[in-house]
């Protein structure tokens, strides 16, 4: 018997070379484990609180929308790379962030977590901060969390923690292709951005 609003585990994808269109993930804590393997998410809605996208693939979460229902304080990401020579990551594009409580945008749940954002929209939902540590600076120098151009009121880097990467033109294109997760021989037809 669980436990009323506790932790399930809507899906858990750890095959390698899988794409999901047009899906809606939901649950509480912990909805989608994003395990290992390269992944494609195009047009999903995921809904959560508490590291509600979580695991160490190497995803991409194009037009996606990120529902928070927390109440308080909230994760929407703990990517797990543990090495910096691990390929792992997320990368969310034109995705749009909305829903309830103070999101941060991922925490290093691993030492070296990589997550970046791009062209997102965040709404007022998301902690000014924006990245958690998890109480443990030394991360700072070894996670990588990055931001490109996003919008909204979330999206105000002013009050940015110091280690978030406001990635440049350059810095910022790997993330945003599908080579990020090397699609071309896997994933067809391949998608617009």
């Amino acid at each position: 018997m669980g436990q009323k609003g506790g932790q399930a585990v809507a899906l858990r994808i750890s095959g390698d070379k899988a794409a999901f269109y047009g899906c809606k993930f939901l649950g509480f804590q912990d909805t989608l484990c994003d395990d290992r393997g390269r992944h494609f998410f195009n047009g999903c809605f995921i809904q959560g609180t508490v590291d509600f996208i979580f695991g160490n693939g190497k995803s991409m979460y194009l037009h996606c929308i990120i529902n928070s229902v927390a109440d308080g304080n909230t994760y929407i990401s703990a990517q797990g790379r543990s090495t910096i020579a691990d390929k792992s990551g997320f990368s969310f594009v034109h995705c749009n962030i909305t829903g309830t409580g103070s999101a941060y945008l991922s925490r290093a749940w691993r030492k070296s977590s990589r997550v970046v954002f791009a062209h997102t929209y965040m709404g007022t939902l998301v902690n000014p901060r924006g990245w958690d540590d998890k109480g443990f600076p030394d991360r700072h120098r070894t996670v990588f969390y990055g931001e490109y151009k996003c919008m909204g009121p979330g999206a105000s880097t002013r009050k940015r923690v110091n280690y978030v990467k406001m990635l440049t033109d350059e810095q910022a294109k790997p993330f945003m292709s599908m080579t990020f997760i090397r699609a071309k021989t896997w994933l067809l037809p391949q998608p617009n951005f």
